[in-house]
Protein backbone atom coordinates (compact mmCIF):
# COMPACT_ATOMS: atom_id res chain seq x y z
CA UNK A 1 0.00 0.00 0.00
CA UNK A 2 1.58 3.26 -1.14
CA UNK A 3 1.03 6.77 0.19
CA UNK A 4 -1.59 7.60 -2.42
CA UNK A 5 -3.72 4.59 -1.54
CA UNK A 6 -3.42 5.39 2.18
CA UNK A 7 -4.48 8.98 1.54
CA UNK A 8 -7.45 7.71 -0.48
CA UNK A 9 -8.59 5.47 2.39
CA UNK A 10 -8.29 8.32 4.89
CA UNK A 11 -10.19 10.65 2.55
CA UNK A 12 -12.92 8.03 2.13
CA UNK A 13 -13.53 8.01 5.89
CA UNK A 14 -13.86 11.78 5.96
CA UNK A 15 -10.67 12.15 8.03
CA UNK A 16 -12.02 9.97 10.87
CA UNK A 17 -8.96 7.72 10.62
CA UNK A 18 -6.78 10.65 11.68
CA UNK A 19 -8.84 11.00 14.84
CA UNK A 20 -8.61 7.28 15.49
CA UNK A 21 -4.83 7.42 15.11
CA UNK A 22 -4.79 10.05 17.87
CA UNK A 23 -6.97 7.78 20.05
CA UNK A 24 -4.60 4.87 19.50
CA UNK A 25 -1.59 6.98 20.46
CA UNK A 26 -3.33 8.32 23.58
CA UNK A 27 -4.41 4.83 24.63
CA UNK A 28 -0.93 3.37 24.20
CA UNK A 29 0.63 6.27 26.13
CA UNK A 30 -1.74 5.86 29.08
CA UNK A 31 -1.45 2.07 29.12
CA UNK A 32 2.37 2.05 29.06
CA UNK A 33 2.65 4.79 31.71
CA UNK A 34 0.19 3.07 34.06
CA UNK A 35 1.77 -0.37 33.57
CA UNK A 36 5.20 0.99 34.54
CA UNK A 37 3.83 2.96 37.51
CA UNK A 38 1.66 0.17 38.91
CA UNK A 39 4.40 -2.45 38.50
CA UNK A 40 6.99 -0.33 40.31
CA UNK A 41 4.54 0.69 43.02
CA UNK A 42 3.37 -2.89 43.66
CA UNK A 43 6.96 -4.15 43.83
CA UNK A 44 7.94 -1.41 46.29
CA UNK A 45 4.78 -2.02 48.32
CA UNK A 46 5.57 -5.72 48.58
CA UNK A 47 9.02 -4.92 50.00
CA UNK A 48 7.50 -2.47 52.47
CA UNK A 49 4.94 -5.04 53.61
CA UNK A 50 7.76 -7.48 54.19
CA UNK A 51 9.47 -4.97 56.47
CA UNK A 52 6.28 -4.22 58.38
CA UNK A 53 5.49 -7.90 58.77
CA UNK A 54 8.50 -8.52 61.02
CA UNK A 55 7.74 -5.50 63.22
CA UNK A 56 6.28 -6.12 66.69
CA UNK A 57 5.28 -2.52 67.43
CA UNK A 58 5.00 0.75 65.54
CA UNK A 59 8.20 2.62 66.30
CA UNK A 60 8.18 6.28 65.09
CA UNK A 61 11.92 6.08 64.39
CA UNK A 62 11.49 2.97 62.25
CA UNK A 63 8.53 4.60 60.48
CA UNK A 64 10.64 7.62 59.54
CA UNK A 65 13.30 5.28 58.19
CA UNK A 66 10.70 3.51 56.06
CA UNK A 67 9.38 6.86 54.83
CA UNK A 68 12.82 7.80 53.56
CA UNK A 69 13.52 4.38 52.06
CA UNK A 70 10.21 4.05 50.22
CA UNK A 71 9.60 7.71 49.41
CA UNK A 72 7.18 8.24 46.54
CA UNK A 73 4.99 5.22 47.25
CA UNK A 74 1.36 5.77 48.33
CA UNK A 75 2.03 3.26 51.12
CA UNK A 76 4.33 5.78 52.80
CA UNK A 77 1.36 7.96 53.73
CA UNK A 78 -0.02 5.12 55.86
CA UNK A 79 3.36 4.64 57.54
CA UNK A 80 3.52 8.38 58.26
CA UNK A 81 0.08 8.34 59.86
CA UNK A 82 0.89 5.25 61.94
CA UNK A 83 4.16 6.73 63.15
CA UNK A 84 2.56 9.99 64.31
CA UNK A 85 1.90 9.24 68.00
CA UNK A 86 -0.22 6.06 67.55
CA UNK A 87 -0.43 5.60 71.33
CA UNK A 88 -2.32 8.90 71.62
CA UNK A 89 -4.76 8.12 68.80
CA UNK A 90 -6.05 4.74 69.84
CA UNK A 91 -6.48 1.87 67.42
CA UNK A 92 -9.97 2.76 66.20
CA UNK A 93 -9.06 6.38 65.52
CA UNK A 94 -5.83 5.30 63.82
CA UNK A 95 -7.69 2.85 61.57
CA UNK A 96 -10.18 5.55 60.56
CA UNK A 97 -7.42 8.02 59.70
CA UNK A 98 -5.54 5.40 57.65
CA UNK A 99 -8.76 4.48 55.82
CA UNK A 100 -9.20 8.13 54.88
CA UNK A 101 -5.59 8.19 53.70
CA UNK A 102 -6.26 5.21 51.41
CA UNK A 103 -9.25 6.99 49.90
CA UNK A 104 -7.11 10.03 49.15
CA UNK A 105 -4.39 7.88 47.56
CA UNK A 106 -6.81 5.80 45.47
CA UNK A 107 -7.35 8.71 43.08
CA UNK A 108 -3.67 8.78 42.10
CA UNK A 109 -3.55 5.01 41.64
CA UNK A 110 -6.23 4.80 38.92
CA UNK A 111 -5.34 8.15 37.35
CA UNK A 112 -5.96 8.46 33.58
CA UNK A 113 -7.73 5.08 33.34
CA UNK A 114 -10.86 6.96 32.29
CA UNK A 115 -9.05 7.69 29.00
CA UNK A 116 -8.88 3.97 28.18
CA UNK A 117 -12.49 3.50 29.23
CA UNK A 118 -13.54 6.31 26.89
CA UNK A 119 -11.47 4.97 23.99
CA UNK A 120 -13.05 1.51 24.32
CA UNK A 121 -16.49 3.07 23.83
CA UNK A 122 -15.62 5.84 21.38
CA UNK A 123 -13.38 4.01 18.88
CA UNK A 124 -16.07 1.63 17.46
CA UNK A 125 -18.54 4.52 17.18
CA UNK A 126 -16.03 6.64 15.28
CA UNK A 127 -15.24 3.65 13.06
CA UNK A 128 -18.91 3.23 12.25
CA UNK A 129 -19.24 6.94 11.57
CA UNK A 130 -16.26 6.82 9.19
CA UNK A 131 -17.78 3.85 7.39
CA UNK A 132 -21.08 5.68 6.94
CA UNK A 133 -19.26 8.63 5.42
CA UNK A 134 -17.39 6.25 3.12
CA UNK A 135 -20.66 4.62 2.05
CA UNK A 136 -22.08 8.01 1.16
CA UNK A 137 -19.13 8.56 -1.16
CA UNK A 138 -19.63 5.09 -2.63
CA UNK A 139 -23.30 5.80 -3.35
CA UNK A 140 -22.28 8.95 -5.19
CA UNK A 141 -20.06 6.79 -7.42
CA UNK A 142 -22.92 4.36 -7.93
CA UNK A 143 -25.29 7.17 -8.87
CA UNK A 144 -22.87 8.58 -11.41
CA UNK A 145 -23.62 7.55 -14.92
CA UNK A 146 -20.11 6.29 -15.43
CA UNK A 147 -19.96 4.45 -12.13
CA UNK A 148 -18.25 1.10 -12.58
CA UNK A 149 -18.98 -1.90 -10.32
CA UNK A 150 -15.28 -2.18 -9.49
CA UNK A 151 -15.25 1.39 -8.25
CA UNK A 152 -18.27 0.70 -6.04
CA UNK A 153 -16.79 -2.43 -4.49
CA UNK A 154 -13.47 -0.66 -3.96
CA UNK A 155 -15.21 2.21 -2.21
CA UNK A 156 -17.09 -0.18 0.11
CA UNK A 157 -13.84 -1.94 1.02
CA UNK A 158 -12.16 1.37 1.81
CA UNK A 159 -15.12 2.46 3.92
CA UNK A 160 -14.97 -0.71 6.01
CA UNK A 161 -11.36 0.04 6.98
CA UNK A 162 -12.70 2.65 9.45
CA UNK A 163 -14.90 0.07 11.20
CA UNK A 164 -12.08 -2.47 11.37
CA UNK A 165 -9.72 0.15 12.77
CA UNK A 166 -12.23 1.18 15.44
CA UNK A 167 -12.78 -2.41 16.53
CA UNK A 168 -9.04 -3.08 16.70
CA UNK A 169 -8.43 -0.01 18.87
CA UNK A 170 -11.35 -0.94 21.12
CA UNK A 171 -10.06 -4.50 21.58
CA UNK A 172 -6.57 -3.29 22.51
CA UNK A 173 -8.04 -0.69 24.87
CA UNK A 174 -10.36 -3.19 26.54
CA UNK A 175 -7.56 -5.68 27.22
CA UNK A 176 -5.33 -2.92 28.60
CA UNK A 177 -8.11 -1.43 30.72
CA UNK A 178 -9.12 -4.73 32.32
CA UNK A 179 -5.50 -5.67 33.00
CA UNK A 180 -4.78 -2.32 34.62
CA UNK A 181 -7.96 -2.50 36.70
CA UNK A 182 -6.77 -5.83 38.09
CA UNK A 183 -3.42 -4.25 39.02
CA UNK A 184 -5.22 -1.34 40.68
CA UNK A 185 -7.30 -3.75 42.78
CA UNK A 186 -4.14 -5.61 43.82
CA UNK A 187 -2.46 -2.35 44.83
CA UNK A 188 -5.47 -1.21 46.86
CA UNK A 189 -5.44 -4.62 48.56
CA UNK A 190 -1.80 -3.95 49.48
CA UNK A 191 -2.82 -0.67 51.10
CA UNK A 192 -5.64 -2.35 53.03
CA UNK A 193 -3.26 -5.07 54.23
CA UNK A 194 -0.73 -2.47 55.33
CA UNK A 195 -3.44 -0.54 57.17
CA UNK A 196 -4.50 -3.60 59.18
CA UNK A 197 -0.90 -4.63 59.86
CA UNK A 198 0.04 -1.18 61.17
CA UNK A 199 -3.15 -0.95 63.22
CA UNK A 200 -2.47 -4.30 64.89
CA UNK A 201 1.11 -3.40 65.72
CA UNK A 202 0.15 0.04 67.01
CA UNK A 203 -2.25 -1.67 69.41
CA UNK A 204 0.31 -4.28 70.41
CA UNK A 205 -1.63 -7.08 68.72
CA UNK A 206 0.73 -8.86 66.35
CA UNK A 207 -1.01 -11.52 64.17
CA UNK A 208 -0.18 -15.13 64.94
CA UNK A 209 0.85 -15.57 61.29
CA UNK A 210 3.95 -13.48 62.02
CA UNK A 211 5.30 -16.24 64.24
CA UNK A 212 5.05 -18.67 61.35
CA UNK A 213 7.46 -16.85 59.09
CA UNK A 214 9.66 -18.71 56.61
CA UNK A 215 12.94 -19.82 58.11
CA UNK A 216 14.97 -17.06 56.45
CA UNK A 217 12.65 -14.31 57.70
CA UNK A 218 12.56 -15.83 61.17
CA UNK A 219 16.36 -15.76 61.40
CA UNK A 220 16.42 -12.14 60.21
CA UNK A 221 13.84 -11.18 62.83
CA UNK A 222 15.83 -12.92 65.58
CA UNK A 223 19.03 -11.12 64.54
CA UNK A 224 17.16 -7.81 64.68
CA UNK A 225 15.86 -8.59 68.16
CA UNK A 226 19.29 -9.59 69.47
CA UNK A 227 20.91 -6.51 67.97
CA UNK A 228 18.36 -4.32 69.72
CA UNK A 229 18.94 -6.11 73.04
CA UNK A 230 22.73 -5.65 72.79
CA UNK A 231 22.29 -1.97 72.05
Amino acid sequence: MDTQELHQIVATSGGILYVMAVLLLAGLTVAIERIIYLHRTAAGGARLLGRVRIMETVDPVVCRTLEDEFAGLPHVELVRVAGAHPEEMGRERLMDVMEETILWQARSIDRHLWVLDTIVTLAPLLGLFGTIIGMFNTFHVLAASAGAPSGVSGGVAEALVATASGLLIAILGLVSYNGLQDKVRALVHQLETLKVALGNRAAGRVPVAQWRLPQGEARARERTRLAGAEA
